[in-house]
């Protein structure tokens, strides 16, 4: 395997002595995380200040490429920026209690399961519409009935139709930048 293809793989090893200082293209390349992101990341304080060129450029080192890496995986985990930043915060002051830790981690839980019970009722009404169609013409067609109205879904009617949607998403399903 080539370096290169090994940096790919195991996104936070930055190229170069463990001292060195990173362009934020570099970071980004180090950490799996996109320009744009690690420009948002550090307006939204999840970043600590960086040090900068006489250009004024960010310059990353490998404590940031780590954050970088840390926050990638969180957020890839589903945790929100408020949650991120406490872990954070947390992170940096290792001997205290990982209480505040836990709790986040178990209301994250939480949502997962709601969210997975949720799409498995969601799963049963597409399940229900698929098997009732007849195939035959889009006048009989039990999909574009039961599409039409909101009444003839089971789904909406157990309310699981918001628990569907977690929050940091929009109505779209899409994740939002964050």
């Amino acid at each position: 395997m080539s370096n290169r293809t090994a940096r790919a793989a195991h996104p936070g090893r930055a190229k170069g002595p463990p001292d060195a200082l990173l362009s934020i293209g570099a970071a980004a390349q180090a950490s799996g995380v996109k320009v744009p992101t690690i420009r948002f990341y550090e307006e939204a304080g999840l970043l600590p200040p960086l040090p900068r060129t006489e250009g004024n450029r960010r310059l990353y080192g490998a404590d940031a490429v780590k954050r970088l890496v840390f926050i990638r995986h969180a957020r890839e985990l589903g945790f929100e920026l408020d949650a991120i930043r406490t872990l954070l915060h947390l992170q940096d002051l290792p001997d205290q209690s990982c209480a505040e830790a836990d709790a986040i981690a178990g209301a994250r839980l939480v949502e997962v399961r709601r969210r997975i019970s949720a799409l498995k009722a969601l799963e049963a009404e597409l399940k229900q519409m698929v098997h009732a169609c007849a195939h035959g013409r889009v006048a009989d067609c039990r999909v574009i009935e039961t599409l039409a109205d909101h009444g003839q879904c089971r789904f909406h009617e157990t309310g699981a139709a918001a628990g569907a949607r977690t929050s940091g998403q929009g109505r779209s399903g899409r994740r939002t930048r964050g």
